[in-house]
């Protein structure tokens, strides 16, 4: 059992998932930090503030003694549209890597024709002209 786990695990689109799963979350986190390090800020400057703190409060909440907000009920589109430009880049760059990868795959040529043996109609033919004799 063990030795059929090690020959599952050691397959090859197998370990090419584990590899392109770290690439992944690595190019996420600098997909992020370009958001919310360049992008959010540019969009803020439309705002006067953070662009991923940006949020429509539907309740306002109150100050605790610790100075800080609670009850506060509000939606936050400003993370929301930061996630949403995270997405759009990580689904462009995956496009455009898969699109290269699929030029640079040979192009299978067409396998060639069986080579086309008589018709039915010869086999019958000759069957016929073999009875005859």
């Amino acid at each position: 059992m063990l030795k059929e786990f090690k020959d599952f695990a050691m397959k090859g689109n197998l370990v090419d998932i584990a590899v392109a799963f770290v690439m992944g979350a690595a190019f996420n986190k600098v997909v992020s930090s370009f958001t919310g390090g360049i992008v959010s800020p540019l969009i803020g400057l439309i705002f006067k503030s953070d662009f991923k703190d940006q949020k429509w409060i539907i309740t306002e909440g109150t100050l605790n003694d610790a100075g800080e907000t609670v009850g506060e009920v509000a939606v936050l589109w400003g993370d929301f549209l930061t996630n949403v430009i995270d997405f759009i880049i990580v689904a462009f760059v995956m496009f455009m890597i898969i699109k290269g990868i699929n030029k640079t795959k040979k192009k299978e040529e067409p396998a060639p024709a069986a080579p086309k043996g008589p018709s039915q109609e010869e086999l019958l033919a000759e069957i016929r002209d073999l009875l005859k004799k």
